[in-house]
């Protein structure tokens, strides 16, 4: 159902990361990037409503290339308003609906609560299995401040990457409650990987950190993005690794690299050592001075 690689698709709806110099992709290279994704084996996307136009996008896409039946589709809610159950309830349906009509589905396999505030809301979500229109609900996490509550999900997306220790603490729980967790933010929205150079002065406290991560990757004979990739799949309470791509040659990298699986230990065990504990305003792009959804 979940493939080791999930697709992200906010780049299909919104211009996104601070990587980003070619904007959103034609409609044409999406479906390219989709057919790209089926035949390598993907079988999981993510979207959601706050995405722009991904998901009507989406939906056109995988109708042209009858891929719908396919895919597995995690879309999110909104943030919601409402002050009572009731109201959350009449707004997440309705919201799921139009979710539905724009990706040309009958049911979303998961929907996830867009933003980790509205937890509180996960048991009215989970009336939306019971109406048939989703199969499973969960939330997305961006900070670890929910923590605690969010063991309670049965899906959780949350941000993770080899300079982002804020979960560190919640993998047992994953595991053993059995979550499906989505880590998104492999490269940080391109901070890991992109030239020196053109990283923004307030986000040059990662540059030390990163140049150490450089030199263990060299001396193991492989690329930042190699080392990157294969950080996160060394994980074994990530259910899948959700990346972004802006064409279909760096989904096949994508694929390439998720291939070669995880680190050997003694390559994880540098990169343990020499990462620190760094400050959130720079591992969480929310704090960055463009801010998308997430």
């Amino acid at each position: 159902m979940f493939s080791k690689l999930m697709l992200g698709t906010v780049q299909f709806g919104l211009e996104y990361g601070i990587a980003n110099v070619s904007g959103k992709p034609s409609f044409e290279r999406v479906c390219e990037i989709l057919r790209t994704a089926h035949e390598g084996g993907v079988t999981a996307l993510d979207t959601a409503a706050a995405y722009g136009t991904s998901e009507e996008i989406v939906g056109a896409a995988l109708e042209r290339l009858a891929l719908r039946d396919a895919m597995t589709v995690v879309s999110k809610v909104p943030p919601i308003e409402a002050d009572t159950d009731a109201g959350a309830e009449r707004f997440i349906e309705q919201t799921v609906l139009r979710s539905l009509q724009r990706l040309r589905l009958e049911r979303l396999a998961v929907c996830l609560l867009h933003r980790e505030n509205d937890l509180r809301f996960l048991p009215v979500l989970g009336k939306m299995v019971g109406k048939g229109l989703i199969g499973g609900a969960g939330v997305s996490l961006d900070s670890d401040r929910f923590l605690g509550e969010a063991g309670a999900a049965r899906f959780i997306q949350l941000p993770y990457n080899v300079v982002d220790r804020r979960f560190d603490s919640f993998w047992p729980t994953a595991q053993n409650n059995d979550i499906r967790l989505f880590s998104r933010s492999v490269y940080l929205q391109g901070l890991l990987v992109m030239p020196e150079e053109k990283i923004r002065p307030g986000l040059s406290g990662v540059i030390p950190v990163r140049r150490s991560l450089e030199r263990i990757a060299l001396e193991a004979g492989c690329t930042m993005p190699e080392l990157c990739m294969r950080y996160v799949l060394s994980n074994p309470a990530v259910t899948s690794v959700l990346t972004g791509v802006d064409t279909a040659e760096q989904l096949r990298e994508n694929l390439r690299l998720a291939a070669l699986g995880p680190l050997p230990e003694d390559v994880l065990g540098r990169v343990r050592e020499c990462v620190p504990v760094l400050p959130e305003s720079l591992v969480r792009p929310a704090l960055w001075d463009t801010r998308i959804p997430v």
